[in-house]
């Protein structure tokens, strides 16, 4: 590792760390607890920015989650949910249980992550508890993109999900958007933008090879589904017969992994199924090139893809979707490529360039890393996160 990489990940973790701990200042501040019933219990949104972070401020935190592992906490109090399969069983049986398990914390505030929660949420607040709803999606145009509801539906329950939260809207104190785009739909005086960008200190590793000395390896982290891209990621892969694509995540539904692996070009392909984020850091301290080829749909297009500023923490090229919002993230930073994602032969020809271009590659993945310690990092976003608890959580004893 360089020495100005070295010192920018000291930077970061001093600037990260949080206040040394008073004891009479913690018994002090509220009590609050997050609540989800579909994310993991490490969670890097919920658990490894926010909870932490408000836990270092001195916020009392739990965090309500399905099958935690044992004293996986630390500085924030797990408590455990039997988790549930499928849609139906899980809004009938887990909502109960994290409404129940909500109601035993006592909590000053509640934090929810998930729009299938809004009926918990909308009956703590008639409770008289503050309630904060943090809306990871676009939720209309994340409903007309999803497979498993009949597109003669979907219109129809688009519409009911953003009634859905206009009412909650009315009852919640605070909500958390991730995207400016989000932020929009909800009131402006109760609104905050938490964008989701990664905390770079997590990414960066002494034990990262150097570029040159790099394989010739194309990584992608994240859901591995048709509209991210996995069919024209791996029919890339048939043209570059000296490159390997290492895919890092779940398959969703398991049984798109069948279909893909009868297209020639996953024997270019390694799957490496989920990854730790101890591992997918060191996965990308030995990739040449990261992807994020999501396909054009509403959902995609103002999103910010929470994989590409992590590919350019860690100091690698991206080949990303050629969208207006990621085109201005991507040559502002001088980061990478932009492709059609749609056109595999396009998606082969950016990666091949890269690859026949290391020195342009490695200047390309050092500006990413730049720009990702400069401005696409968690640190600001944090402020703005405790800014909004501050204002809805006077400390215990302070006039309200």
């Amino acid at each position: 590792m360089s020495k100005v990489v070295l010192e920018d990940k000291q930077a970061l973790e001093a600037q990260s760390a949080g206040p040394s701990e008073n004891p009479s200042r913690i018994a002090d501040m509220p009590r609050v607890t997050h609540l989800t019933s579909v994310h993991l219990a490490d969670d890097a949104r919920i658990f490894e920015k926010e909870c932490l972070s408000l836990a270092k401020a001195g916020y009392q935190v739990s965090y309500v989650v399905p099958d935690a592992p044992v004293d996986f906490g630390n500085q924030v109090n797990i408590r455990t949910i039997p988790s549930v399969a499928g849609r139906r069983q899980r809004f009938l049986h887990a909502i109960r249980a994290i409404y129940r398990a909500a109601l035993q914390e006592n909590a000053d505030l509640y934090h929810f992550h998930d729009p299938e929660l809004i009926p918990v949420g909308l009956m703590l607040a008639l409770r008289g508890k503050i309630v904060i709803y943090d809306a990871h999606e676009d939720l209309p145009k994340q409903v007309m993109g999803k497979e498993w509801i009949p597109i003669r539906l979907r219109r129809v329950v688009a519409w009911g999900a953003q009634i859905m939260e206009s009412i909650g809207a009315r009852f919640f104190e605070g909500i958390v958007a991730a995207t400016p785009t989000i932020a929009k739909r909800f009131p402006p005086e109760k609104t905050i933008i938490a964008q989701n960008f990664p905390l770079p200190q997590n990414l960066i590793r002494e034990t990262a090879l150097p570029y040159a000395a790099r394989p010739s390896h194309v990584v992608y982290v994240g859901g591995l589904a048709q509209v991210r891209g996995l069919f024209e990621m791996t029919r890339a892969m048939e043209k570059l017969p000296d490159v390997r694509l290492l895919l890092a995540g779940m398959f969703s539904p398991p049984s798109l992994q069948r279909e893909v692996e009868r297209l020639p070009g996953w024997q270019r392909v390694q799957f490496l199924g989920w990854q730790s984020r101890d591992q997918i850091a060191s996965l990308l301290g030995q990739a040449r090139v990261g992807l994020v080829t999501l396909r054009p749909l509403a959902n995609y297009l103002d999103a910010y893809p929470v994989k590409m500023f992590e590919y350019m923490a860690a100091g690698i090229p991206v080949v990303a979707s050629d969208f207006p919002l990621w085109r201005d993230i991507v040559e502002e930073a001088g980061c990478g490529l932009l492709v059609d994602p749609l056109n595999p032969d396009a998606i082969a020809e950016a990666i091949q360039w890269l690859m026949a271009h290391p020195e342009e590659a490695e200047a390309m993945g050092e500006s990413g890393r730049k720009a990702a310690l400069e401005k696409y990092h968690w640190d600001a976003e944090a402020k703005k996160l405790l800014a909004l608890y501050a204002r809805l959580l006077p400390l215990k004893g302070d006039e309200r």
